[in-house]
């Protein structure tokens, strides 16, 4: 996560069992804080506090979906994003507390130290993949993954940031609202439609992002991010022939044509034929 910058006059010092200490993000739905228990309690000794808006406040929905964050942070295992620790969700204030990951995003370390390469790149696919294959054993899917929400933990990437991700479990895949950030959005979700195989694009336009720094179906305004997302396949020549193949399986405009994130992880493992592709992802 990034430094935390000091607090403004209007932010809380406190929240229930929690002393905040300084700014480490803000986003649509939020404030993210960097806390540490308060009057010498029990806990670790550093956490993430996110806050619900306080404009946000009067709005159902904005309430729903914060709720909604947390039940389904308690459902992902723990080694794949930041670990859920206390949250208040009925008060006044709503928050959530989570484990802290010291570490830059992708997006940052990127920016800051170039494009990933070899071994680097390699680690970071089969990491990548591997959270999200346990974010789908779940039963989740997250919606927004992006370089901005991969953190690169000292463990390896976590994939944070679960405020629009749905249960799949629920009949949920079919909403009308389009939800996401549009260059990584798949094609489908600018209909409404949300499948975990819309995961798997967002990971593959990631990683693409990863070999290069550059945003593979980003320019212009949105009718122009959305045609070339719906229309044409980006240059995947900065990626090895093997994560090539499986990037360009993934990038499929059809989510049934894309591989489950299981399938893409055992055959980044090399337990699938070398010269096969990765299996396409079951309806659901």
């Amino acid at each position: 996560m990034a430094s935390p910058i000091p607090l403004t006059t209007a932010d809380p010092t406190r929240l229930g069992g929690w002393e905040l200490l300084g700014r480490i993000g803000t986003g649509g739905q939020g404030v993210v804080y960097l806390g540490r228990p308060a009057d010498g309690g029990r806990g670790p000794e550093r956490v993430a506090v996110k806050l619900l808006h306080a404009q946000l406040l009067g709005n159902a929905g904005a309430r729903e979906r914060f709720v909604r964050e947390l039940a389904l942070l308690q459902r992902v295992a723990g080694f794949c994003t930041a670990q859920m620790l206390d949250a208040d969700t009925a008060g006044d204030r709503p928050y959530i507390v989570s484990e802290y990951v010291p570490g830059r995003s992708l997006r940052r370390l990127v920016q800051e130290e170039g494009p990933r390469t070899g071994a680097d790149l390699d680690r970071l696919a089969i990491s990548s993949v591997t959270a999200l294959s346990a974010i789908h054993r779940a039963n989740v899917v997250h919606r927004d993954l992006k370089p901005q929400n991969v953190l690169m933990g000292p463990d390896g990437p976590r994939v944070i940031d679960f405020g629009i991700a749905r249960a799949f479990d629920t009949n949920a895949t079919q909403t009308s609202q389009v939800v996401g950030t549009p260059a990584y959005m798949a094609p489908e979700q600018f209909t409404g439609r949300v499948v975990p195989a819309t995961d798997l694009f967002a990971w593959a336009a990631t990683l693409l992002f990863a070999a290069t720094g550059r945003d593979p179906f980003a320019g212009g305004p949105l009718p122009a991010v959305m045609y070339r997302i719906m229309n044409e396949t980006p240059d995947l020549g900065a990626l090895p022939g093997p994560l090539a193949d499986v990037a360009a399986a993934c990038l499929a405009k059809d989510p049934k044509a894309r591989p489950a994130s299981e399938d893409v992880l055992m055959w980044l493992l090399g337990e699938r034929d070398k010269h096969a592709r990765p299996g396409t992802a079951p309806e659901t």
